[in-house]
């Protein structure tokens, strides 16, 4: 009866620990997050994340249009709302809220006096966190906020 109990654990551990493992991410698969935005206003996002932030552009076409950082790191798409080679799920506008953007940079300050100097109108001036960061946010021709920061250790 012992034996019988110890075998019955042993598997229900061995099951376990089997579930849990299919439940952990592999470390051989690659991900890459690129959010993407449907909007009426490709061109003016155009201009403003390429002129205003930077960005360079990895792809575009009539309906669609595909960023990157100007470290090539990070990408962000914008697609037009309706169009007849998507599918529903992607075809209404994104609406202006309940959404922001995070941009880390090294120099935010340098950042600030650049997008100031531009005459981009920043929605959050640059302050000090309790929690070490430093940041301030400008808001793209879709509504959504992006703050710029430079994270840091509080002090």
């Amino acid at each position: 009866m012992k034996k019988l109990f110890i075998l019955i654990a042993a598997i229900c551990i061995t099951a376990n620990a089997n579930a849990q493992s299919n439940l952990t991410p592999k470390k051989n698969i690659t991900m890459k997050l690129n959010a993407g935005i449907i909007t009426e206003k490709l061109a003016e996002t155009k201009s403003f994340y390429t002129q205003t932030l930077g960005f360079g552009v990895t792809f575009e076409n009539e309906f669609y249009i595909l960023l990157h950082t100007p470290n090539k790191e990070a990408e962000i798409s914008f697609l037009l709302p309706n169009h007849p080679s998507q599918k529903p799920l992607f075809h209404k506008p994104f609406q202006g809220q309940g959404m922001y953007l995070t941009i880390e940079v090294e120099d935010v300050d340098k950042i600030y006096r650049e997008l100031k100097q531009k005459g981009i109108k920043i929605e959050i001036e640059i302050r000090n966190e309790p929690w070490g960061d430093r940041h301030f946010a400008i808001q793209d021709p879709n509504g959504i906020g992006i703050d710029i920061v430079k994270y840091s250790a509080p002090e």
